[in-house]
């Protein structure tokens, strides 16, 4: 038996990317995954054909995270389609992953130009959105059940063109650390996943002098692959990973160095 066969999952931003990568991943191991988008429905729709391809079971969930109203349309969808699927809403791993990372380009905005629609935007889909997910959706969540929010590598280095957006993440570890004790008492963990870079598919990935230079950040040399953190989310989701709660675990290759 796949050992996540019979259980469910949600997954933020999963129409692309990392998200996408973790959905996969998930349904491979036997879930059944509600695919989130904010607003790219053919994406959305990719993911769940490449899971259902590989003999997978997904449906897709649109939510624009960080817009009035989002969070409970979220749940609530995602709970008619499970019911429509098993019979039940109840949601046994919730993946924290869509983001907003402040700005237009690679570049980043310097501080200075950091405006308060960066900032409330960032705080908006990367941390007030998955701690009220994780508030609200207690009504789901089952017991014994898995929360995992994807942060970032940012958190951990210096690049002041991200301030807005390891502002964010950092609250959003934050959100681990004091809901970890909270949900204890049933049986539900709680962990943060930091990835570094990652071939998300954006276009400075086509740029082999780009790519050189981000790889030097990794002790592998290389940059970060979506199944590479999609692997650790399927570790920490499962039952393997039972004793482990309110942590950060660095899925960086090697890129944060004490």
């Amino acid at each position: 038996m796949r050992r996540l066969e019979n259980k469910t999952a949600l997954v933020t931003g999963a129409s692309r990317g990392i998200g996408r990568a973790i959905a996969r991943r998930l349904a491979a191991d036997g879930a059944l995954v509600a695919v989130n988008y904010s607003s790219n429905e053919g994406a959305a729709k990719e993911t769940v054909a490449l899971v259902e391809e590989a003999g997978g079971r997904a449906f897709t969930v649109q939510a624009q995270l960080g817009t009035p109203g989002a969070v409970e349309k979220l749940l609530t969808d995602t709970e008619a389609g499970l019911r429509a699927a098993t019979g039940s809403g109840s949601l046994d791993i919730l993946v924290n992953n869509a983001a907003d990372v402040g700005f237009a380009n690679f570049a980043g905005e310097d501080p200075e130009h950091v405006t308060d629609e960066i900032l409330d935007g960032c705080y908006a889909v990367n941390a007030k959105a998955p701690f009220f997910l994780i508030r609200d959706g207690l009504r789901l969540l089952a017991d014994n059940g898995r929360v995992v929010n994807i942060s970032s590598a940012i958190t951990r280095t210096t690049y002041p063109q991200q301030i807005a957006y390891a502002m964010s993440k950092a609250a959003l570890e934050q959100v681990t650390r004091h809901m970890a004790p909270i949900l204890a008492a049933r049986g539900i963990t709680v962990n943060t996943v930091a990835p570094a870079v990652v071939d998300n598919g954006d276009p400075v990935f086509q740029y082999p002098e780009a790519v050189q230079q981000m790889a030097a950040g990794s002790m592998f040399n290389r940059v970060g692959q979506p199944a590479d953190i999609a692997d650790i989310v399927a570790f920490v989701v499962s039952d393997d990973a039972r004793w482990i709660t309110g942590s950060f675990i660095d899925a960086t290759g090697g890129t944060i160095r004490s």
